[in-house]
């Protein structure tokens, strides 16, 4: 019976962080080609909170939801064709970010401060990357191009939910239970 409870525990936890990626998606700052959005700040929780792969699973239903037809992408955007897109790339890192933010926390018995930023930064790195070379590939620009507008505008802002990223799973680890 406990196997099955933690199976349950596991898809509700990712239905919700599934769900809260979709709401972070909402609260945006439009900047072309890459809007500034709360989406990072709930994968990189879902994968400190979740582990790797309860934490990816979090972002496959996000990205489902959005390719099915659900408005839940950055500006209320939908469909295939926003995976396939400049921007795709990201919705593809959020679910890799994810899995790598959560392998590295489970690394570690009792994750602290440093390990749990060291984890967020390799995740955003892992988003980024995959983010700007299909920004690159996609809308034809030079990487040098693709990184001046898919990720220098974003670091400070990402360094800022980095800390609230940290600050949030600490206070909630105790209660989320993997």
């Amino acid at each position: 019976m406990e196997k099955n409870n933690n199976s349950l525990r596991r898809m509700v936890y990712a239905a919700m962080f599934g769900a809260l990626t979709a709401i972070g998606s909402l609260i945006v700052i439009p900047m072309q080609p890459v809007p500034i959005t709360l989406q990072t700040l709930f994968t990189g929780l879902a994968g400190v909170l979740l582990g790797g792969a309860t934490g990816a699973l979090s972002q496959v239903v996000y990205v489902l939801l959005g390719v099915i037809g659900l408005p839940v992408f950055s500006g209320g955007k939908a469909g295939l064709g926003t995976l396939l897109g400049p921007t795709g790339g990201y919705l593809i890192g959020f679910i890799v970010g994810a899995y790598v933010i959560g392998k590295l926390m489970e690394v570690k018995k009792e994750p602290g401060l440093a390990w749990t930023g060291f984890s967020l930064v390799v995740g955003n790195l892992v988003i980024y990357t995959l983010g700007v070379a299909q920004l690159s590939l996609v809308a034809h620009l030079s990487l040098a191009k693709a990184l001046m507008v898919g990720l220098v505008p974003f670091i400070i802002g990402d360094l800022l939910k980095l800390i609230t990223t940290v600050l949030i799973s600490l206070k909630l680890r105790n209660v989320i239970k993997r």
